[in-house]
Parts: structure tokens; sequence; C-alpha cells
């Protein structure tokens, strides 16, 4: 029997009906039923967004959403995301961003993610040498309170880090033994990186990894499709096989997630959701030695 491979159905990929980045981002789906619909599925973690743990913790405590993951065997976690954490102190953007790392840190001490994501959603400008330096900080901030990794998307976006040369370049400076990159496969694709342009990162420099898939040709609104119009994987027109040969070969050991934001898949019923996040997900991974999780 092989390795076992772990998936994780990721936020925006489970949520339901939510109004991404444009109203109300938590998800009217209970928590503890994502939990089991989750464990049914066959996932091994979730992820949860800022805004809906911050929902979650109206009526639970930290303590008590790591009870409910545990008892669902949901071993794997996603904290995301931070932004604005480059922004200099005393800006209201960084002093919101200061309110949702404490958060997330404070989420992390209790249960224990896998990683934490941030990256630069709004496309803030920031000179190389201050992102390293801010990105170094806030890892080293980071290690005094969590294990995870501090991993960083880069994406279409974000004005400063939107190839393998400036995310290398990041990573280099800042010199952080728990940062990372983030690859996602429908930010690599819509960037133009292919799978072989990975292998100029290390495993030790790569520190997750999400699946979502869609169309080369980009739509006329950018933002509509980046937010409704991604595909789950297999089901679009990316390389994704190649992508998680390539992250395997490099030496990244998993988990894996599915990040797939689509208003078609966040209005059907929650177990098609997790149901087909699930298999379209282990299916690119069929025909390897691994058994996935």
């Amino acid at each position: 029997m092989g390795e076992r491979t772990e998936l994780l159905g990721l936020y925006w990929t489970l949520s339901g009906p939510v109004e991404v980045h444009t109203g109300r981002e938590w998800s009217l789906f209970d928590i503890a039923d994502r939990c089991a619909e989750a464990e049914r599925a066959g996932f091994a973690g979730i992820g949860l967004w800022h805004a809906d743990l911050e929902h979650i913790l109206e009526t639970r405590t930290l303590s008590d959403l790591k009870a409910l993951l545990d008892d669902h065997g949901l071993t794997q976690l996603e904290l995301e995301f931070l932004q604005d954490w480059f922004v200099d102190p005393g800006d209201e953007r960084r002093i919101a961003s200061d309110a949702t790392r404490r958060l997330l840190f404070d989420a992390a001490e209790v249960l224990g993610p896998h990683h934490i994501k941030v990256g630069n959603i709004p496309g803030t400008p920031c000179e190389p040498a201050k992102l390293a330096e801010r990105f170094a900080e806030l890892c080293a901030d980071a290690a005094t309170r969590t294990d995870a990794r501090i991993v960083y998307e880069f994406m279409p976006f974000d004005v400063n880090v939107h190839d393998v040369d400036s995310a290398l370049a990041l990573l280099g400076t800042a010199g952080a033994g728990n940062g990372a990159v983030a690859v996602d496969t429908w930010h690599m694709s819509k960037l133009g990186i292919a799978p072989g342009d990975l292998r100029r990162f290390s495993a030790q420099q790569i520190g997750w990894v999400e699946l979502s898939d869609g169309r080369f040709a980009d739509m006329d609104d950018p933002i509509d499709e980046v937010v409704n119009h991604r595909r789950l994987p297999g089901e679009g027109e990316f390389d994704i096989r190649g992508y998680v040969e390539v992250c395997r070969d490099i030496g990244y050991p998993g988990p894996w997630g599915v990040e797939v934001l689509s208003e078609d898949l966040r209005n059907r019923p929650m177990p098609e959701i997790f149901r087909r996040a699930y298999e379209t997900t282990a299916a690119q991974f069929s025909g390897s030695s691994a058994e996935v999780a």
C-alpha cells in the first residue's frame, strides 16, 4: 500500500453561497455540518477563511472547534487570509491586518494548522526589500506562536510577486525558515508558469499546493472569473496532473488542497459540493502508488 495522499477541502470550495470579497463571507453551512460532511466525503481536513472563523467564534470557542475537527478525524487545516501585513504601522489597512493576524495566530495556537496563507489580493505596491523585511518579521512573529508555516500565495493581481523570479527573491531575501510559497494551479496557469517552471523551487520553498482548474483564455471581467468561474480539477484546460507530478518530484510531501471559487458549485446542495470536490481532486492522483485519503 502506498503513502496516503491527504486532501483538504478549502474554504471557498466548501463554503456554499457566500459573497466573495463583497459582502457576507461567512458560510451559512454550520461548521459542525461542514466537518461531518468533509469526513463523509473523505477529506483529511478543511480550510477556514478569517471572516468565517470570526463568525464561528461568536457561538463556539477555539477549543470547541478543535474538538469538532478531532471528532471527525480532520487532522489537516488551512487558516487564511492575511493581507496588508507589509503596509506601514498606523495605516488603517495595517491596523485591520494586525487584528486579523491576532485572530489567525490565536487560532493557530489551539488548532495546529498545517499553514497560514498570506498574500496581496488588493495588489498593493511595495518595494521588494521592504516586502521581504516585513515577510521576515511576520514569519518571526508567527514562530513565537505556532509551528504552522507562513505561505505566500502569489497571483496575477499581486504587483510585487507574480513570477518565479520575484517569489524566489522574496524567500531568499527574507531568509525565514518557516516561510514558503503557496502554489495555486489557477494562479500558476493564468501567470503562464508551467509545471516545469516550478522545478526552480526547492522542496523547502514550496509550503503548500492547491488545485483549481479553468480556461487559459481570460474572460472580459477578470475579477468575476477568479471568484465565480473556476472549475474543479480535471474539468478545465490546466495541466493539473503535471503540477502534481512536478511538485512531488521536487519533494513536496502534501497535503493537497482543492480551491475552486465557482458560483455554480456554491449553489449546489451541500453533499454534492463536498462529494464532487473530493472525487475530482482525488482523480488527479489516480494511477499513482499513493492511497488517497
